[in-house]
């Protein structure tokens, strides 16, 4: 299912993931990162990365917020935003990580977009299936 959304809930997408990520837990890495996504019913989930001492420990932003759409009852996401900030604007933008597009890829299609933003600005568009070409998903299980 292809989104296209307003400016309105844009809007409100990049807000939520800029508030969460003023509430990530990156005491190591100091590199905070905040996630917001649509569900089907049209509501917003958001979270942020909680780091831990035991590095692999720690949690995405992304997966965050995929686990409070879960427990809201969502069950797909129709789009992503993605706010990191990645040092400058000569670097590229803060995308998700390989886990967490396949996590998003559990509960989205190759068209889901995803937009990348740092505090001041959205810096990209992607498509899931570009950021995770040829993926492994539910319907290679389905009967």
């Amino acid at each position: 299912m292809t989104l296209a959304p307003t400016d309105a809930l844009m809007t409100q997408l990049v807000d939520a993931a800029r508030a969460a990520r003023e509430r990530a837990y990156a005491p190591y890495s100091g590199f905070a990162v905040g996630a917001a996504l649509l569900d089907e019913q049209g509501r917003i989930h958001a979270g942020c990365n909680v780091e831990n001492a035991a590095y692999p420990q720690s949690q995405c932003a992304e997966a965050s917020a995929i686990a409070h759409l879960v427990l809201a009852g969502g069950s797909r996401i129709l789009a992503a935003v993605v706010v990191g900030e990645a040092g400058g604007p000569d670097r590229p933008p803060v995308t998700p990580c390989g886990g967490c597009r396949q996590r998003l890829r559990e509960f989205a299609a190759d068209d889901m977009p995803v937009w990348a933003a740092d505090l001041q600005t959205v810096r990209a568009r992607f498509t899931l299936g570009v950021l995770l070409p040829a993926s492994f998903g539910p319907g290679h299980l389905a009967p």
